[in-house]
């Protein structure tokens, strides 16, 4: 399979991931929609969902959709990213490209649906937090390990049973992130995922957003590093338990 083709299909797939996951949290958190006020059970299956689809549309290249799990892979020790997909540095930046352009189309395109809500919201901390995440008590080190355990959980996960999100099922990748968004996201809103957070962000900071505050880049670090360390973590564990990934497996 063609590098572009790899490309193509991480943008538009992770695309769909965060206009569908910024579009729940738009439609929860500004003023003035349907689902106004409609809580963090919404916006964890919203971002399930979104995942879920996501993952059809980048199954071509193992709809990786977050450099987090395209990096635990590498670490593993991974043969290929996909079915015809060898594992090399270029292979590697083609993935992180693609999600993290896709992740800030995502989010664009989610602005263009709410455009009147974003006018009429008040508060620059609900706009911002459509776009990126944010902690409940801001502590550096606590929200680091926080993504950083959220991440592990996705990655290693998915290692184990799935190699890459679409052998794993769309299904249970959604029901997956679902459960660590319930389990783990109060603290830092679940980033998990480097693309997802700072390509949104990047969008906020660059949109004619009304009355849209600050992007807060100095936490903005905190949900690229955490989900990339997590998600090395779990392929280096993988490496050094090799007897538990296929028991799990079976």
């Amino acid at each position: 399979m063609s590098l572009g083709i790899v490309f193509l299909s991480e943008v538009f797939g992770t695309m769909m991931l965060t206009l569908l996951g910024c579009g729940v949290v738009a439609n929860v958190a500004l003023k003035g929609t349907k689902g106004n006020n409609a809580g963090f059970l919404m916006v964890t299956w919203g971002w399930g969902i979104a995942v879920f689809a996501g993952v059809f549309v980048a199954a071509k290249s193992g709809a990786h959709l977050n450099p987090a799990v395209t990096l635990g892979l590498l670490v593993n020790g991974k043969g290929e990213y996909a079915p015809d997909v060898a594992v090399t540095f270029g292979s590697t930046l083609t993935y992180f490209g693609g999600e993290l352009l896709g992740a800030f189309l995502g989010a664009v395109v989610c602005w263009l649906a709410y455009k009147q809500h974003f006018d009429d919201e008040p508060l620059a901390a609900n706009k911002l937090g459509t776009f990126s995440t944010g902690p409940a008590i801001r502590s550096t080190p606590w929200n680091l390990i926080t993504e950083i355990i959220g991440t592990f959980v996705l990655v290693f996960v998915i290692l184990t049973f799935g190699g890459t999100p679409s052998g794993l099922g769309p299904l249970a990748v959604a029901l997956l992130v679902v459960g660590i968004g319930v389990s783990l996201g109060g603290p830092t809103g679940y980033a998990i995922n480097p693309a997802r957070d700072l390509g949104p962000r990047i969008a906020h900071a660059v949109l004619p957003i009304k009355g849209k505050g600050s992007s807060d880049w100095a936490y903005s670090w905190i949900p690229v590093v955490g989900p990339l360390v997590g998600g090395t973590l779990a392929g280096l564990v993988g490496l050094l338990v090799p007897g538990i990934m296929p028991a799990l497996a079976g």
